[in-house]
């Protein structure tokens, strides 16, 4: 049985931000976001979510989460942290405890920490600069003997380059032991968790650490520069991802994924591409550079050209967005649809082969099979108090700068000569025209400058 411990109480002062630090965004998700779906992969018995400072921010930004929160009242340190925790859980579990900021760790990482016999066991990676790190102190045998905290420690620990991060596991009933014994007797006036490395050691405990392959994965945040270190490397892994699954991408440190991307075979994504929330990429799909997608789902074989903009948009087929297209929520494409230059679409669903190609505004719309829709066409959907909607028939044809003045029908194969305003229906199969007449005024003179006489 296996309880998860998670450290969230720490309020990120370097951070200089109203926001808790673990809710602080990695690929545009909060960092616990990220850690609870790893440590889910475990399959625990519950998971524990300690928090502190900013406790509310925290449990709103995880309301949909099935965690337990616990508040640390009074921020006493990591071991005090982990105490509040302890009481709800069975003195028989076996408990794994992690800081909240760890975004990065693998569910892989973890299973084989949860493999090594020990009493205690934790994880430990080489630092190049172990600044600011617990440095792990072993005997002349290898064993493990302490964790010494950086404020601590004296020239030649310091001097140790195997440090701590902060996760590791062991039985609640040693925890709630070795907890119990522990003095805030140290420089910062804590009570450290590391402190049971020690404590375990003293009592002939088996007590191991486990150096990871990769020190990134370990890496947590205590302030934006620490933060953005953290987004290179799960951006790196990101696109390494993508292309694993059969995307290409033109420049890949130009691809900025800040969500759950998924993507189809021979996808192709271009330099300066933003991929937000939940994307959906179909095979064959190719992306122009400067495309900003967000939660948007594009089928097999839709090409999206430069500088577009999806927000809350669907392709169901095939179909040409763009250059410079903006598509709002509720926008759904069928096959062979195409949406020009300059058009911008809302809660509009075009049939297949229909056309917008230019210039044009089309919101809350049924837009039908082969309809064209002419430069400068725009469904006048708000009246100021409310939305009213705008259904275009098959085979309709819309002329160039024409004001559809919903709510309004344009017929089956209905054509609308250019520069009408429509405010009632135009019939299936007839031509409505609705603009004054034009004139010739004779003898009409342009008017002159005036003279400094006049």
């Amino acid at each position: 049985m296996l309880h998860i411990v998670i450290l969230a109480a720490g309020e990120g002062r370097r951070m200089n931000s109203s926001r808790p630090k673990v809710l602080q965004p990695i690929g545009g998700r909060p960092m616990l976001d990220h850690l609870l779906d790893t440590v889910q992969a475990l399959s625990p018995e519950r998971v524990h979510v300690v928090v502190g400072a900013g406790g509310e921010q925290v449990q709103a930004a995880l309301a949909g989460r099935d965690c337990d929160f616990v508040t640390q009242a009074e921020r006493l340190g990591t071991g005090h942290a982990a105490q509040q925790a302890l009481p709800g859980i069975d003195p028989q579990a076996r408990v794994l405890v992690l800081p909240g900021d760890m975004p990065l760790v693998r569910a892989s990482t973890l299973q084989a920490l949860l493999a090594v016999e020990a009493e205690l066991a934790l994880l430990s990676f080489r630092a190049d600069d172990p600044t600011g790190y617990g440095r792990i102190l072993r005997d002349a045998q290898g064993q493990v003997q302490a964790i010494r905290e950086e404020k601590d420690a004296s020239e030649a620990e310091r001097r140790v380059d195997e440090v701590n991060s902060g996760v590791l596991v062991a039985s609640a009933s040693r925890l709630i032991d070795w907890l119990g014994r522990v003095r805030a007797d140290n420089a910062q006036g804590e009570y450290y968790l590391t402190d049971c490395i020690g404590l375990a050691a003293g009592d002939g405990a088996r007590v191991e650490a486990l150096v990871a392959d990769d020190a990134g994965e370990l890496q947590g945040a205590n302030d934006r520069a620490q933060l953005a270190e953290l987004e290179a490397v799960f951006q790196g892994r990101a696109r390494q991802a993508l292309m694993a699954a059969g995307a290409t991408l033109a420049a890949p440190d130009t691809v900025q994924i800040r969500g759950q991307v998924g993507v189809g075979r021979d996808v192709f994504i271009d330099a300066n591409v933003t991929l937000v929330g939940a994307i959906e990429l179909g095979d064959g799909v190719q992306i122009g550079p400067g495309c900003v997608l967000e939660d948007s789902q594009l089928a097999a074989g839709t090409c999206l050209k430069p500088y577009s903009v999806l927000e809350g948009a669907t392709t169901t087929g095939a179909c040409t967005i763009g250059p410079f297209a903006r598509l709002r929520a509720g926008t759904v494409l069928a096959r062979d649809v195409k949406i020009g230059n300059f058009v911008e679409t809302k809660k509009a669903s075009f049939a297949a082969g229909a056309k917008a190609s230019h210039l044009s505004y089309i919101g809350d719309a049924e837009v039908g099979a082969e309809a064209n829709l002419g430069a400068g066409t725009i469904t006048c959907n708000y009246d100021g108090v409310n939305k009213h909607r705008t259904v275009i028939g098959e085979r309709a044809f819309v002329g160039s700068n024409s004001a559809l003045v919903a709510p309004v029908e344009v017929g089956a194969e209905a054509t609308v000569g250019a520069g009408t305003v429509l405010t009632r229906r135009a019939p299936d199969g007839e031509l409505t025209v609705a603009r004054a007449r034009q004139r010739t005024v004779a003898d009409w003179k342009r008017p002159t400058p005036k003279t400094a006489e006049d």
